[in-house]
């Protein structure tokens, strides 16, 4: 089959190569897919140069302890290993792996569900991960519920596509933080409105401030937020070593001096979350935006193009 490997790490158009590697088989508790779609998220330009140091241990040290890149997918079941009970040949599914730059891969049966009956494989291979983020981000971090008024910061991205129709769907006041070549686009997604970044500050008086760009200091997040309100950092910018840990904890720190609570969040990859998010999909709350597909040998150009703020919403794979 054929697939994206990457051996060493660096800039993505220079360490990634499409081959043709050994097919997988579904061993124990598992399920092969043939992949359909897989996305590439704005974290992908640091994951494939080995960013943040910090994360090397775990990701690998000099090189990717996984060959294939890719962490997401949708797809249709190929085959099914032993003990596998929920999952059978022929079904659509989607969910999160290793590899899923590739034309197969073979994934634990608890980590995909049902594809949403309303959407296409390329938008549901967009879900997973970029949906955990602003699931947590919203509902468990920020507990938005019905009247808060919110803020979010990076709204048209990957993450805030989902962030901003999630809030809505809980009842929000949503303000989106975006360019103002995209603001037509945040208005679609259900924000009430629309504040261009560029005009320098964010706006005040928010209950909630789900800051997925990583630049506001600790002195803007008290400003954004009421007192007493939330401020939910995921993602971050900053040097090679901790990509903008080192703004959490200075945000952290100050907080119960500013007088708001600061809560980070690391996702977890987790079932529930994909049923709940396909649950939202189905009810009609929360459709993917996807901007573009690209072939398996346009990985590199499409890390670029999100990389860059080429892509309004999310670009997708389709091997």
């Amino acid at each position: 089959m054929r697939a994206v490997v990457q051996r060493r790490y660096g800039d993505p158009a220079e360490v990634l190569r499409v081959e043709d590697v050994e097919r997988p088989t579904a061993g124990d508790g598992e399920v092969l897919v043939r992949v359909l779609s897989a996305p590439v998220s704005g974290s992908d330009w640091h994951i494939l140069r080995g960013l943040p140091y910090a994360a090397r241990p775990v990701v690998g040290v000099r090189r990717p302890r996984g060959a294939i890149a890719g962490i997401e997918m949708a797809g249709v079941v190929e085959a099914v290993g032993p003990g596998v009970t929920a999952h059978a040949v022929g079904d659509e599914v989607f969910g999160w792996c290793d590899g899923a730059f590739a034309e197969y891969v073979a994934v634990p049966a608890d980590q995909v569900a049902r594809r949403p009956a309303n959407l296409t494989a390329e938008q549901a291979g967009a879900l997973p991960i970029a949906g955990f983020t602003a699931l947590q981000a919203v509902r468990d971090k920020g507990r938005v519920t019905a009247g808060t008024r919110v803020l979010i910061t990076g709204a048209t991205g990957c993450v805030g596509t989902y962030a901003v129709q999630i809030a809505k769907a809980l009842g929000a006041e949503v303000t989106a933080v975006c360019g103002a070549a995209k603001a037509d686009l945040a208005k679609a997604l259900g924000a009430d409105h629309v504040h261009d970044y560029a005009t320098g500050g964010l706006p005040t008086g928010f209950d909630v401030l789900v800051d997925l760009y990583g630049n506001p200091s600790a002195r803007e997040c008290a400003a954004a937020v009421r007192r007493g309100g939330t401020v939910v950092l995921t993602g971050g910018t900053g040097g090679r070593w901790f990509m903008g840990l080192d703004r959490w904890l200075r945000v952290l720190a100050a907080a119960p001096l500013l007088g708001f609570r600061a809560t980070p969040l690391v996702h977890a990859d987790r079932l529930e979350d994909l049923v709940a998010l396909r649950d939202l999909v189905e009810a009609g709350d929360v459709t993917p935006v996807i901007a573009r597909t690209y072939p398996l040998d346009g990985v590199a150009r499409a890390v670029e193009d999100v990389r860059r703020g080429r892509v309004r919403g999310q670009a997708v794979v389709t091997p």
